[in-house]
Order: C-alpha cells, then structure tokens, then sequence
C-alpha cells in the first residue's frame, strides 16, 4: 500500500472517531489504551479504554494527556530511588536535610541538621557495613523504630545496594512484625532499645535473622547472643564505623528491582506485602511533581509513620526537591510544640489530627468574647468571598486574626495536604480560610505506591479528591448489587479502578490476592465506590465492602456518617453500628474529655469520676443533640442518623485493636469489642419505641 494511500486512510479513521476540531494533533503510538482520542473535561481527560467498544470511561490527568508519566519530565534519567538520592546528593551537597531536635543525651534542644552530603556519606557506610558482614543483594532489611533521621540513611543504603526495605510497624506489635519477619525472610533488623527487647522475646521463632542493627544503642549495653543462636547484635554506630572503614562500592538496583515490600494491616486477617519497585514510586512521584513544585528553601515535618506509604513517597519527594526534613520528638502530644521550633513550610496530615485542629480553633474563638468572635467572623466571611470570587482576600484580615492562628504550626506553612481517609468538605474550606497558602486533600493507597489522584493546587472546589495522577488512569466499573452504574444521573457512578506504572507488583507470596485486586488488563479495583463531578474532579462516595442494609433495606455507609459526626465537639471518635436486623443506627462515641467537663459545670452536674459523667443520661442526651444538630447541617437523611449513644471515655487505639495502623476503624472489631453496649442500645431503644 503507497503511503498516499495509508494517510488516506488513517484520515478517514481520525474523522470517523474524532469530531473535528476536538484536539490539534493526531498521533499513533502503542498504548494500553486508546490514548490517541481523547476529550478534556478539565482538570482530566477522556479516553476510549477499547476502540471497539466505543465507551469513553477511562480518565487521565489533563497535564499529561497523551502519556501517562513513569520520569520525572526534567530528569528522566531518575529510574530508581538510588539514581533520585544520587542526584540530591550531587546538587544539594551543603543544604539542609535531616534534621532532630533529640539530643545523644535524650534531652530536646534547638533542631541540629545533617546535610544531604553527609548522609550520602553515612549511607555509603552503613551499606558497605551490611555488604561486609556478608548480606547479599536482594536480602530484606527489616526497619523497626519510629521516625528518626537514620530511617531514612537505612532506606537509602537498601537502595544503594539493591536491598529491600520492610518497615516493621511499631504499631502492629509483635505478632504482626514476627510475622512479616518470617513471610519475608528478613535477615537485618535495624531497631531501637525500646524495639529490641520485644524482639529479643520471640528471637528463637525469627530463624531467618542474622543482624541485628540497634540504633541509638550505647556499645556497653548491647547484650550479647550466645553463638548457637546465629545472630549478632551491634549498634548503628559501629556498623557506621566498620562500613566506612571498608567502603564498598554501589549495587545500583533497576527500575523494576523490589524496592520495598510494605506490609499493610488491612481490618482482617495477617498482613498482606505489597511490593513495591523502584519504578513504581518513582513514576507516583514524578507524576504529583507536574502541579505541585517544592524548593530547597522548603521544610518538611516528619511524623506521620515512615511505615506508611503517605509519609515514605513525602520522603521521596523530598528528596527530589532537595528539601530540608525535620522529626519531630516522636510524642504526637509535642508536635505542635515540634512545629513552633521547626516552623515548617509543608504539612501532611490526616483528617483526624485536622478535626482536632478545627476544634481547638473554633472553641477558642467561641470562649474568646463576643468582640473577638464578631471579628473572627467577619475576617473568615470576608477571606471566604474573596477566595471563592478568585480574587486576593485583604491582607488587614491576617494580620489581625489568621497570623496568630498560622502561629500555632509554626507561622510559615504554604502547603497543607491531607490524605489517608475522607476530610471534610467544611473543614478544608476553613483550613484554607485560616492558613492560607496551598490546601489540599488527596486519594491513594498502598497499591499504588500512594497517590491516585489529588486536588489541584488552583481549585476552589471542596469535597472530591481532584484528578488522577499524571502516572496513572481511573475507570469507574459498575457495581449493579449497589445500584451504581456508569449510566446514572446526574453522574456516572462505579468501582474506581486504577492502571499505570504506579500500580504495585502484587502481594508478596499471595497469588490469589493479587489476582483478586488486580484483573487480567492490569486493572487494580480499588473496592472504593467514586463518581465523576465536572471538570473531571474524583469524589469518594461509598466502600465496596462497608456497606451494610438497615431492616427497611436502606443502604448505610457508615464512614460518610462517622465523618459528619467528627465535627461535633463532643466527639474525639465515632462508631456508628446497624444491621438489617434493626431499623435504626446507633453509636459509640469516644468523647472529648475537657469538652464534656465544660459542659457539666456549666449545667451544675456533679460527678465522682469520669465514666460516671459518660453513663450519665443527661451528658448523653447533650451529646445526640450535638450531633443531631451537626447531622441536619451537613443534610444526612433521616435513617442516618444515630438514634441512640453511648459514649467512652477510652479512646479508640491501635493497641485496644480498634483502629488499623492508618486510624480506619475496624469494623469486625469494634462491632464484638462494644456488643454489649450495641445491644444495650437497640433494648434501650425498643421498649421506648417498639417500631426502631
């Protein structure tokens, strides 16, 4: 065929498929889906997921319409965690990078800084030491203390040397880490005195491991393991001391080397191991970089668990960017004082620490008099029209009010991210009001090596998770036993689902997993139920499996409500609970304990201790009202709302085995952990109203 004849051709198939005028360019390539065609909506693009079928459902970033990103754009020679490091190191040489405000002694002083070259030198010792005491490529090193700054110096020495890195959750306790030890057969621990002693009491069912690296460990207190066992134990610095007493050179990985294998908790079952390559969080992080930019004069806080892929792809970032990251002292209960002496220009967050922010700031404004609150109001309104118009908001409203708030992280921050569970819509309109700068809520998973899809840093609009990350796709697939279908009205609703380079490797030693989560086209389902609002914006609407029928066979999503809740000012936590046995909902609170104080000396209550102010019927008819009252403002609909609380003064934890390690709920747990007061509840509530 002459090529007149093959332009003709591919002419007459551009103008079957494309109405004229919809795009500039044409252009073939291979492609996983039919990416040639595509329509803007926005922030997002449409594409055609198969030619034949004709369907247009399958969403890409509109900053990266035609390829989906697995580079960075300006360094595409960044393949691996390793190349990224090498890089910082090589331009960020004398620039701040980690830095804590521990010091050897165990008191708390001003931050003191290591630089990007000095840990390039300490992670070239550190893996020249794990080389030297006959550790091979591709051996799983096992990370088991909290934040601190040589987590990360391990992290880059595995990359350096072709190790992976498994984080052992210092939350998970030590079933979980004796499990993750044997499924992955880790052979290096890095731990903490605190985390030793734990591993020293299960040592005999760990076989697989050889080292044992104590970090912040003082040589004379380091106990000594009889031979028979195998295993050696040193401390960080004599490791540091050896390797660079015997350099080694680099085992680079590539792109498609493990480079982590996370374990993630799930609400049932052992843990599942993700597995993670070089390419994966790179491509997750290239493709954020497109809308959001950081810079070397940035500081970043780091607290959120560097277990959890939010906090391990920040670091990669930051890295990236060359951008200064501070610890805090490792107490949640000292961050903000952490903050205050930091005075960080970045924050990631959850939403549960936000709501906490939120409290804080409203009932100080409400107990700060009626000129002070008059002035309050009047600042945010004025801001929030301003904002909401586009237009700059007066800088006279920070200076009298919002720099005494901004104050209170530090004053500096220009970026705030929230992520790991759903923010309310309300709250990030008031973060935005409050601090300003950058807010913004985001939506991923372990699977996919964190980010899926985000806000945009220009958009006005609350309540949805943004557009997909340049590094991925999002179809939405139905799911008719739920009712939601890519033809409903006003928005096409379904399964999200997510394919691209950030999609993980599988589970670690699971097939049957693996193949559950991720289809023979290389889709990963998701199990969240989204839809599609203008301009190509994600919004999280449902769980796939969370849902459950009240006995009139409405359908409850209880994490929407528990949401809504978390704004009352009574409530620190919430679980709501129905079944399709009982026609109504019913809840238990964890309550704000100097709130519900306040209230019952203001109403004259007198109380011996606390759980007796909680069983008091009075205390509890306060707190449904509170809750009603936020119900009916965020619109919940009848059947939604709790018709009857219970409130504790036990907070949900990690340790009561009531939150998994990213603070969901866990249902199944929660449900047997507060059966009694559930059917205490639903007794309550029937001789009162034989219909509920």
């Amino acid at each position: 065929m002459d090529s007149s004849a093959a332009r003709r051709r591919l002419q007459a198939i551009q103008d079957h498929l494309v109405p004229d005028g919809d795009f500039s360019s044409f252009q073939l390539r291979l492609n996983a889906t039919a990416g040639e065609f595509f329509n803007g909506d926005g922030y997002s693009v449409v594409l055609p997921e198969k030619l034949q079928t004709g369907k247009w459902n399958v969403y890409r970033s509109a900053r990266s319409p035609l390829k989906l990103v697995d580079r960075f754009p300006d360094h595409p020679e960044i393949g691996t965690l390793h190349d990224n490091f090498m890089r910082s190191v090589d331009v960020y040489r004398d620039y701040k990078y980690l830095g804590t405000r521990i010091r050897c002694d165990g008191t708390v002083g001003e931050y003191k800084w290591m630089t990007y070259g000095e840990a390039g030198t300490a992670r070239t010792a550190l893996g020249s030491g794990l080389v030297n005491h006959g550790i091979s490529k591709g051996s799983c090193i096992g990370l088991y203390f909290i934040n601190r700054p040589e987590w990360l110096v391990v992290d880059h020495a595995c990359s350096a040397y072709s190790y992976i890195s498994v984080p052992l959750y210092d939350t998970l306790g030590p079933d979980a880490v004796q499990f993750i030890v044997n499924h992955a057969h880790v052979q290096v621990i890095f731990c903490v005195p605190q985390t030793l002693n734990s591993l020293l009491s299960f040592l005999s069912e760990i076989p697989t491991v050889r080292l044992i690296v104590v970090v912040g460990g003082v040589d004379d207190q380091i106990p000594s393991l009889p031979s028979s066992t195998g295993v050696q134990i040193l401390t960080y610095a004599s490791l540091l001391s050896q390797g660079s007493n015997n350099i080694q050179p680099f085992c680079p990985p590539k792109p498609d080397d493990i480079a982590t294998i996370c374990y993630t908790s799930g609400t049932t079952g052992t843990p599942k191991g993700v597995i993670l390559s070089h390419g994966n969080l790179i491509a997750s992080v290239a493709g954020c970089s497109l809308a959001l930019k950081f810079y070397p004069s940035d500081v970043y806080i780091s607290y959120l668990p560097l277990a959890h892929i939010y906090e391990r792809a920040n670091q990669v970032s930051s890295v990236y960017f060359g951008v200064a990251v501070g610890f805090y002292q490792g107490d949640n209960m000292k961050l903000m004082d952490d903050m205050i002496a930091l005075r960080p220009t970045i924050f990631c967050s959850v939403p549960r620490l936000y709501n906490r922010i939120y409290a804080g700031i409203i009932n100080a404004v409400k107990t700060s008099g009626v000129l002070k609150e008059r002035l309050f109001n009047a600042a945010y309104n004025s801001k929030k029209q301003a904002i909401m118009n586009g237009k700059s908001p007066s800088p006279i409203w920070d200076k009298l009010v919002f720099n005494k708030i901004k104050a209170k992280i530090g004053g500096r921050v220009r970026v705030l991210a929230s992520g790991a569970s759903p923010l309310s819509p309300d709250i990030l309109e008031f973060l935005k009001i409050c601090f300003g700068g950058i807010v913004f809520e985001g939506y991923g998973m372990t699977e996919t090596s964190c980010v899926i899809s985000a806000m945009d840093p220009d958009d006005t609009l609350c309540g949805h998770v943004g557009a997909p990350n340049p590094a991925c796709e999002i179809k939405l697939v139905d799911v008719p036993e739920m009712n939601y279908t890519s033809d409903d009205q006003p928005y096409s609703r379904g399964e999200i689902c997510i394919r691209g380079p950030l999609v993980f490797k599988g589970y670690f030693k699971d097939e049957v997993q693996t193949r559950e989560t991720v289809d023979e086209d290389g889709w990963l389902h998701t199990g969240d139920i989204g839809l599609w609002l203008p301009g190509g914006r994600l919004k999280i609407i449902d769980r796939k499996k969370n849902i459950f029928k009240l006995a009139q066979g409405e359908y409850i999503a209880p994490e929407k409500i528990e949401n809504v809740y978390a704004k009352c000012k009574f409530v620190t936590q919430c679980f709501v609970y129905g079944d399709s046995f009982n026609s109504s909902l019913v809840a238990v609170v964890s309550v704000d304990l100097e709130t519900l104080k306040s209230w019952a000396s203001s109403e004259g209550i007198k109380y011996n201790d606390i759980a007796q102010l909680c069983n008091d019927p009075r205390a509890r008819a306060a707190v449904l009202a509170d809750m009603d009252a936020v119900g009916r403002e965020a619109q919940l609909r009848g059947f939604e709302f709790a018709k009857a609380v219970t409130l504790v003064h036990e907070p949900f934890t990690l340790e009561n085995g009531l939150l998994t390690p990213t603070f969901k709920i866990k249902r199944p747990q929660a449900k047997e952990y507060f059966a009694n007061i559930i059917s205490n509840m639903y007794a309550e509530l029937a001789s009162s109203d034989p219909s509920s």
